[in-house]
């Protein structure tokens, strides 16, 4: 039996709407993995002092407080307005706006740099997200984009997803199909997106370290209470299907228990390319 078809609308509008819920926990738990992709990123991108940044899906802030340490001019924008509560609540005078990425609210050629962290997995509608991130790129500047690599190799995802595969859950008939997940951690189809709209002196590199994690419920827990899209296929699940889940999540994780903690390895792509003079 086939995947379902895609409704990047449908998608998109489920992804928005579980951002609101789930601000906080990704503050309290992606913040210690993510925020350390931030400085690549920001390389990636050429971002210095008096470079205008455009920090998408900008989340609590983490990318876009680094880059004003740069000395950058930073306008952060998220779909969700939890978020941007909570990014201007953490990093108070810096400019956070709501606006959904297929559609930006801004000039062509706007920005120096463009930039966002592990939210390119999270659209329906990926080229066109992309086309709007060149529009507002001036020439000569850099757009840099990171998402997750293969489960294999990002086994702080990866032991969720073998769990419910292992468990025999099947994705609930209310979660809507969005694109493949992992697109972008195959090396020659993030290098091939940035081609296709133009970009020039492109790079993709693989940034990878181990997260050490206190407990296995801390990592359960820290999924579950930061992510959108793993939760729901989840959490959506009956209660017994749920247990069966956990019970292979438990299995599975102990694999990287190192002492008195877990040792889980983290990998991801970092994409990044120039945008013609001409």
């Amino acid at each position: 039996m086939g995947q379902a078809a895609i409704d990047p609308d449908a998608f998109n509008a489920f992804e928005a709407g579980g951002w609101e819920d789930k601000a906080s926990g990704y503050d309290h738990f992606f913040g210690g993995i993510t925020g350390r992709f931030v400085e690549p990123l920001l390389g990636a991108a050429s971002v210095g002092p008096g470079t205008h940044l455009l920090d998408l899906a900008s989340g609590p802030g983490y990318v876009a407080a680094r880059g004003a340490e740069r000395g950058a001019s930073v306008i952060g924008v998220d779909v969700a307005g939890a978020m941007i509560s909570l990014a201007l609540r953490l990093h108070p005078g810096l400019d956070f706006r709501q606006a959904d990425v297929h559609k930006l609210p801004f000039e062509d050629g706007s920005f120096d740099a463009v930039v966002g962290n592990f939210m390119i997995l999270h659209l329906g509608r990926p080229e066109q997200a992309i086309a709007e991130f060149v529009r507002v790129l001036r020439p000569g500047g850099r757009l840099a984009l990171t998402a997750w690599d293969l489960p294999d190799r990002a086994r702080f995802l990866g032991v969720f997803l073998d769990a419910v595969a292992e468990a025999g859950a099947t994705p609930p008939e209310d979660l809507p199909t969005g694109p493949d997940f992992f697109r972008f951690a195959v090396d020659d189809e993030f290098d091939a997106v940035l081609r296709d709209h133009g970009l020039e002196n492109r790079t993709v590199r693989t940034i990878a370290f181990t997260h050490r994690v206190a407990t296995a419920e801390d990592l359960w827990n820290g999924l579950l209470g930061g992510t959108v899209r793993t939760s729901a296929l989840i959490l959506r699940q009956p209660k017994e299907m749920q247990l069966l889940i956990r019970e292979s999540f438990d299995r599975l994780v102990d694999a990287y228990r190192r002492d008195d903690a877990l040792e889980l390895p983290v990998s991801a792509k970092l994409a990044s390319g120039g945008k013609p003079c001409a």
